[in-house]
This record gives structure tokens, C-alpha cells and sequence, in this order.
């Protein structure tokens, strides 16, 4: 299981630092949220931003799109030395044209869904991701509720993709937490994004750890 930490639940006022600290605390993959106030009800942090970020740590850095144009920020994101881009399915245009735009770009592709979208949406893209991304909780807002049916979701999207022969990783977002992330790993997800349970203990390399650890003996 791979630990993404949610900066959306750092200290903004100290974001490289928390940045630098995520990745001391062996954090696989720096999960950046991107509002703009109109796909999500809540505004966070921009391209500009996640460029001043960059320098402070060289783990893989994935944003998460939660904006009605995502086509709009892709060009700036891939210049501001981002490694993945994920975007939402319920969002404007072409998401095969946007996928085909984040990978001319240098970066990897991934989509996501929100609660009330089916797993099916996502079939028709899965020979050209890096990743799907299944929301577990609605997006725009961190400390939300998991909400477990949405693994059943997990477990179509791996059927499909197995039966393709295909190898694509679950990624989980929202409410994840050692008890929850047992639950994820036994649903065939390999990637957790981690923000209040990461960000609000004491030390955040033994709450990274502790996720790593529920999800091996959930799995094993």
C-alpha cells in the first residue's frame, strides 16, 4: 500500500516545510488538491503555489483536479514539475482528449470519480490511465466520514481492468485511517491518500507507517 498525504490538511502558512516533512516521513506520493470554487464548493491552493513546492521535496507530486476546466490548468502544471495529474470524469470536455493532453505533457494521467458516479464511467479510459482515483467521501472538504460502499466500486474497476489484462492502481481518498485503510487494502486498492490522520498526529512518519502496516496485515 502506497501513502499519499493530503496537503490539504497541512498548515498553510508553513507549506514547503510540511512539504519537506511529508517526505523525511516516507511519504510515497504528495497528494496536491486543486479547487476552484465552482466543481466543489471550496477554494485551496493553485499552479503557482504547487511550483513554490516543488524544490522543498522530490517525491512524486499528483494533483487532483477539483475544477469545472481541468484542460485549463494542465500546461502550467506539467511546467511547475508536476508527476501526475488527476482529473474528474464529471468534469468539462473530452476526458479522452485530456487524458491524451496530460501524457503529451510528461505526465501521468489518472481520473476520478465522485460518490454518485458509477464504476462503469470509468471502463471505457482504463487502457490509457496511470490510475483511477474512487472518491470516498465527496470531494472539497478533508475530515469527512469514509464511506464504505464505495469500495464496491474498487472492486469492479480491478475486475474490468484484470480481465483486460490490464494493471491499473486504486487510489482512495477521503476519510482513510488505520481501521479504513485495512478495509481498502482487503478491496484490492493500493493507494491511500492520508490527510487528517497524517497531519494531525504527533509524528508522521509513524502514522505513515501505522497505514503501511494496517494494510500489509489486512492483506497478508
Amino acid at each position: 500500500m502506497k501513502i499519499a498525504p493530503s496537503m490539504l490538511s497541512c498548515d498553510f502558512a508553513r507549506m514547503g516545510e510540511e512539504t519537506r516533512r511529508l517526505e523525511e516521513a516516507g511519504a510515497d506520493i504528495i497528494h496536491l488538491d486543486v479547487m476552484d470554487g465552482n466543481f466543489v464548493p471550496n477554494l485551496s491552493f493553485g499552479v503557482s503555489v504547487i511550483a513554490s513546492l516543488r524544490p522543498y521535496a522530490s517525491t512524486f507530486f499528483d494533483v487532483h483536479l477539483m475544477v469545472r476546466e481541468p484542460q485549463r490548468y494542465l500546461a502550467g502544471l506539467a511546467k511547475a514539475g508536476v508527476n501526475g495529474v488527476t482529473f474528474h470524469l464529471e468534469s468539462e470536455g473530452d476526458p479522452a482528449e485530456t487524458i491524451a493532453q496530460i501524457r503529451a505533457l510528461g505526465c501521468q494521467p489518472a481520473v476520478a470519480i465522485k460518490p454518485g458516479t458509477p464504476a462503469e464511467a470509468v471502463f471505457p479510459y482504463l487502457d490509457r490511465l496511470a490510475m483511477v482515483l474512487v472518491m470516498t467521501v465527496e470531494p472539497g472538504f478533508g475530515g469527512q466520514k469514509f464511506q464504505p460502499a464505495m469500495l464496491e466500486k474498487v472492486r469492479a474497476i480491478r475486475a474490468k481492468a484484470m480481465a483486460s489484462g490490464l494493471d491499473v492502481p486504486i487510489e482512495i481518498d477521503g476519510g482513510v485511517n488505520d481501521e479504513t485503510v485495512a478495509e481498502a487494502a482487503r478491496a484490492g486498492v493500493s493507494i491511500c491518500v492520508a490527510g487528517t490522520s497524517v497531519f494531525k498526529a504527533p509524528n508522521p512518519a509513524i502514522a505513515i507507517a501505522g497505514l503501511r502496516a494496517a494494510a500489509a496485515a489486512a492483506e497478508g
